[in-house]
């Protein structure tokens, strides 16, 4: 019993000791990707060309809305391809365990930092929006 007490203590305290010595893996800074920011703006293009990732790679990108609207990016299915780390709003890092989309109601900038898992074609599109300007096609390769 006291061999099972040991084991289960260690295993507890191994994660702690590895993050605070800094081997932080696939999320460390050397490690990751900084994406070219996306910007929500009343009839402007989200971005310039689609986005090309690849699974097993972490990624940080950085979303701004300029304030010209209510502005809103949804993509269920690009976000259950991804494994988000955190969201940081105005300094406040928030660890989901899913997001569905994301809403500005004023100007301000949201950063996500992700790891791309599951290969494929997906989307971000502002809600109700027909238009190829209003959305960004994501690669997973």
């Amino acid at each position: 019993m006291k061999i099972l007490s040991i084991l289960a203590a260690l295993t507890l305290a191994t994660p702690v000791v590895a993050h605070d010595l800094g081997f932080a893996g696939l999320l460390s800074n050397n490690n990751k990707e900084d994406l070219e920011p996306l910007t929500l703006s009343v009839g402007q293009p989200i971005a310039d060309a689609p986005l090309m990732l690849k699974s097993g790679t972490a990624y940080e990108i950085e979303i701004e809305a300029d304030g010209t609207g209510e502005l809103a990016l949804e993509g269920a299915g690009f976000f259950r391809a991804i494994w988000i780390n955190e969201i940081v709003i105005n300094g406040i890092e928030i660890r989901p365990l899913g997001v569905d989309s994301i809403e500005f109601d004023e100007a301000g900038t949201v950063e996500i930092e992700f790891i791309a898992i599951k290969p494929g074609r997906y989307e971000l599109r502002q809600p109700g929006s027909t238009g190829d300007g209003q959305r960004i096609e994501i690669v997973i390769q």
